[in-house]
């Protein structure tokens, strides 16, 4: 889980900001004047969500939906949240009764509010059996997840679920479990013995078909433990697939001050997001479905033509600059985009390189899409970190370059923009930018990869050896030298030269793409 951001650490002492009034229900009166809190009665909304992993972006997504469906009358999908591996959440929370602000920040300016949603918040490690209580609790219909795509364990190239020593441990204990999936597995098989109904299990995480990857973590668990239990799973509970969208980054100190400052809300924890957010659900729920249609959320048959777009257009390019930015000393977004080369390769990225793969969802306007994207990347007021942006890569570059480079090279299409982007990667695991400076990699798998990525040097074939991330494509001779070519032209000419050398590419070998787009950063 994240940490609100000051070298890692939840702060402690006096906040630098003036004295301002704790938030918690008894404040709400007071708060009132000066940001929008709740009107609706938080002892009347019914525990029917279970959430796990309580983050910034949840809490900033989600909640906010289920607010306002709360504050428009439906007060039966309230949440409780579970964190299985650090306290900090449930530590700021628990002062506050599970409160917490939500500023959307953006140029035209700040407006706050208190969310109260979330009516518990439980830490699964101080009592397991308080979890397992809350989801085998008959009210509760949905359980929710915002994870990292490898905590799935699902591998790349079956599709299956990979048990690994996590696992084990909660097959040989399982009332007692320690994973996610451990956690649901041993709910529904007490509801199943209770004849009660499942709930649905819906992955709220930015992975394309994420409801078949819970789908397939889930079932592949049961199935270790009792086949029968995995077939009544596999027939009875829904696994709607779902894509969202709201760029949310890390909470700072200084964010914590001005929301004290500006709001006079002394909140623990508040969260900081802009004022766009998305969310759009497959309409497959089996213990009934929450009306959030009233507040935005769009419901469809097949989410899958959406997760393609925002995962491969808006994920996607957020590793490539993450990365890029990272090596050429850039640390934010914003300052990325208003370079007038390494804008130029996002914009030429989306446009020429990713989105010509792309079926257009129902509606949707791929053209307006990127244009959209890059106004949000732009407003320098949101303060994204490039540093964000390229943790855990290992699970990141799988999902959102690679299959977009598989799909080009399958189409005999350009690709030299995505390949500098896995370039990017590759250089950056070597742990420091291109000045020599030192890198801090969050990403479970950076000591291993680290070691193959400065082997290698600007030869990618050690990490490319590494089946469970890259695939075939070590087996891709073209790609290959490609990468090669890439990783040299970023030691010899920094990243600015290796995207002006890979835009000339991309001049010469363009093929018709989309309508024309406008604006300032978009190729003509």
């Amino acid at each position: 889980m994240e940490q609100l951001a000051q070298n890692g650490a939840v702060p402690t002492g006096v906040p630098t900001a003036p004295p301002a009034v704790p938030l918690s229900e008894q404040t709400l009166p007071h708060h009132a004047a000066r940001v929008r809190v709740p009107s609706y009665d938080r002892a009347s909304l019914t525990p029917a969500v279970v959430h796990f992993s309580v983050g910034g972006f949840h809490r900033a997504h989600q909640l906010v939906y289920l607010d306002d469906l709360a504050e428009s009358g439906c007060t039966d999908w309230g949440v409780v949240g579970v964190g299985l591996r650090s306290p900090q959440m449930r530590d700021a929370l628990q002062p506050q009764d599970h409160l917490y602000t939500v500023v959307e920040r953006s140029s035209a300016g700040e407006r706050a509010r208190v969310v109260g949603a979330m009516v518990d918040y439980l830490f699964a490690p101080d009592s397991p059996a308080t979890v397992l209580a809350a989801l085998t609790d008959e009210r509760t219909r949905l359980v929710t997840m915002t994870i990292t795509g490898n905590a799935y364990r699902i591998d790349a190239g079956t599709g299956r679920f990979v048990p690994d020593d996590a696992v084990h441990a909660d097959l040989a204990a399982p009332h007692a479990p320690q994973t996610l999936f451990g956690y649901i597995v041993e709910a529904l098989d007490v509801r199943r013995r209770a004849g009660l109904p499942p709930f649905t299990v819906l992955s709220c995480d930015n992975m394309q078909s994420n409801g078949e990857a819970a789908r397939a973590a889930v079932v592949g668990f049961a199935r270790l433990r009792d086949p029968e239990l995995a077939r009544w799973i596999d027939e009875r509970v829904a696994f709607p697939g779902s894509m969202v969208d709201r760029i949310t980054p890390s909470t700072s100190l200084a964010d914590r001050d001005e929301v004290t400052r500006l709001f006079g809300v002394a909140d623990r924890w508040p969260v900081i997001t802009e004022p766009f957010s998305q969310w759009v659900l497959e309409d497959s729920f089996c213990n009934g479905r929450p009306p959030l249609d009233r507040v935005g959320v769009q419901f469809v048959a097949d989410v899958g033509h959406h997760e393609l777009m925002k995962t491969r257009l808006l994920n996607g390019s957020h590793s490539a600059m993450g990365h890029l930015g990272e090596l050429a000393g850039v640390t934010r977004v914003d300052e990325f985009l208003a370079d007038p080369v390494l804008g130029a390769y996002v914009a030429t990225l989306m446009a020429r390189e990713v989105a010509p793969l792309l079926p257009a969802p129902d509606g949707i306007d791929l053209a307006a899409y990127q244009r959209s994207l890059l106004r949000r990347f732009t407003d320098p007021a949101i303060g994204d970190r490039l540093d964000r942006l390229c943790r855990r890569g290992s699970s990141k570059i799988p999902l959102y370059v690679l299959p977009s480079v598989l799909t080009a090279r399958a189409q005999g299409r350009p690709c030299a923009l995505l390949t500098l982007a896995v370039a990017g990667w590759c250089r950056y695991l070597q742990g420091t930018d291109l000045a020599g400076r030192p890198l801090v990699l969050a990403d479970d798998r950076a000591e291993e990869l680290g070691v193959l990525a400065r082997a290698g040097g600007t030869d990618p074939r050690p990490l490319l050896a590494v089946d469970a991330v890259f695939g075939n494509l070590a087996a891709d001779a073209g790609f290959v030298d490609g990468l090669a070519t890439a990783l040299r032209r970023l030691e010899e000419l920094g990243v600015r030269g290796a995207v002006a050398c890979a835009l000339a590419e991309d001049d010469a070998s363009a093929v018709p793409v989309h309508p024309p787009l406008s604006g300032d950063l978009l190729p003509a």
